[in-house]
């Protein structure tokens, strides 16, 4: 079976949870589409646990590329150079970053051993911002956040990073006439669009994002049969 998470931001229990409710196996194959860290006290146990998995892929969201570089640099070796690079811009970055739930994912980062820590960072900057998989005769295009500035004749290949990962769609448009292709993605709780801490359908487009980190579930969704499960 195939399945589909996203937002976990660090929520390190309620994603074992949701593991052992599905009775995810070898056998079975997992996406998480962004926003593995911050905000919850244990995104980098989530990091460690699926990095070696290789039944489940990652993609990036929006909060892995804010936090790469900040992470790199404030892990890296002091020199003069990294020295002369913490300017007031940078600060002013960081304190948005911790504010967006950044501090959780540094300390817990910045305890580990070099060695740990490099594979860890090396592992966010392998990502990739968006996956289309066929089950049956559906397509599931897996993105963090949708595709923004959406064009007919615009590849998915030809979106920035921005565009896939921060901008909002409008989820009651259907953005290909091909209606066996769906839209999957997270970055918007679903609260903010229908009311409800429940996976979003309209239009193809399916928003999986029920507000974990924010005292909402942590949901998941089998692709083979529209199954929905809540933690």
């Amino acid at each position: 079976m195939t399945y589909v998470m996203s937002d976990l931001h660090g929520m390190y229990d309620k994603f074992i949870a949701m593991l052992e409710k599905i009775n995810f196996s070898a056998s079975d194959e997992l996406f998480i589409i962004g926003d593995i860290i911050d905000r919850g006290e244990r995104p980098v146990d989530i990091l460690e646990y699926v990095m070696d998995k290789p039944n489940i892929t990652v993609l990036l969201g929006n909060h892995e590329v804010m936090a790469s570089d900040f992470l790199h640099r404030l892990t890296a070796e002091i020199t003069k150079e990294n020295i002369n690079s913490v300017d007031e811009d940078f600060l002013i970055e960081l304190s948005i970053y911790k504010r967006n739930g950044g501090a959780t994912t540094m300390k817990q980062l910045r305890a580990l051993p070099p060695d740990k820590r490099k594979k860890i960072l090396d592992f966010i900057d392998s990502l990739y911002a968006y996956e289309a998989i066929d089950i049956g005769d559906k397509t599931f295009i897996l993105v963090h956040a949708g595709l923004g500035n959406f064009r007919k004749d615009k590849k998915i290949s030809q979106y920035a990073l921005y565009e896939l990962l921060e901008l909002r769609p409008d989820y009651e448009r259907q953005y290909f006439d091909d209606d066996s292709v769906y839209i999957v993605s997270g970055h918007t709780p679903t609260k903010l669009i229908s009311g409800k801490c429940e996976i979003y359908h309209s239009h193809n487009n399916i928003v999986i994002d029920c507000g974990a980190a924010f005292g909402g579930k942590l949901a998941c969704l089998r692709l083979e049969d529209m199954a929905e499960f809540y933690v």
